[in-house]
């Protein structure tokens, strides 16, 4: 694993938000990045409490749930975060708008786990890989993306940020067997050998192959015939 450059943690993307600015200080997602050796001690993500969030939208509304996140590592040097990855469960994936003995619970479930979507089939694990963090800068800004305006247009990325953040994250998330690099601010802690981070970004589901409902390719969108590219993501991170 590559050997981070700064103090921090990681975690788990998107043409979300292109800055006027430098690339160091706008979330972005581009081509994945090589991950070198990362040094110090392993800690082991905490399972029980570590999750990512979605929510995605269309005009018409919104569904949102959790991924579980089953296993992965942080590499501590000090006080420092040197490396880490951790890997999700698609097939673990849970609805939370609809209630699970509801007949629509099992059609979206199944969709999402489609090759419409996540083709779970194929690939049942996604993973966040940590290639550098940064320090987040008092004068660092989130620019926010321009969206189609409807009843559930997609949260900005500067409403989804939790607390201050403290660092600057860039990892490879491999979703579907694609891998980009995804760049996002984060809160981290390092507490008595406890490490902690949340983050609080959008992705471009595209980037990723999840084509289906593209927004760009509908003919007319005051139809609101579509599904928001632009999906919502939440991580919880803990290892000890």
């Amino acid at each position: 694993m590559k050997l981070l450059q700064q103090t921090g943690l990681f975690i788990a993307a998107a043409l979300i938000a292109v800055s006027c600015g430098s690339p160091s200080d706008t979330v972005e997602t581009t081509d994945a990045q090589e991950v070198g050796e990362a040094t110090g001690s392993t800690l082991t993500i905490d399972a029980s409490t570590s999750k990512v969030d979605w929510r995605g939208y269309k005009p018409a509304g919104q569904h949102y749930g959790f991924i579980p996140v089953t296993s992965g590592e942080l590499v501590v040097d000090g006080e420092a975060i040197t490396g880490g990855k951790f890997v999700f469960d698609i097939t673990g994936l849970k609805i939370q708008d609809i209630e699970e003995t509801d007949e629509n619970y099992g059609k979206l479930w199944g969709h999402l786990q489609s090759a419409d979507f996540f083709d779970a089939e194929t690939h049942p694990e996604a993973m966040f890989e940590v290639t550098s963090i940064e320090t987040y800068n008092s004068g660092d800004q989130i620019e926010d993306n321009e969206e189609f305006v409807t009843d559930n247009t997609p949260k900005k990325d500067s409403e989804l940020i939790s607390g201050t953040p403290t660092h600057w994250i860039s990892g490879n998330l491999t979703m579907r067997g694609n891998t980009k690099n995804i760049k996002f601010p984060a809160v981290v802690a390092i507490n008595n050998g406890v490490v902690s981070a949340q983050a609080g970004f959008n992705i471009d589901r595209t980037s990723w192959g999840l084509m289906y409902g593209d927004e760009s390719t509908a003919v007319d969108k005051a139809k609101d015939q579509f599904i928001y590219n632009t999906v919502s993501i939440n991580f919880d991170i803990k290892a000890n």
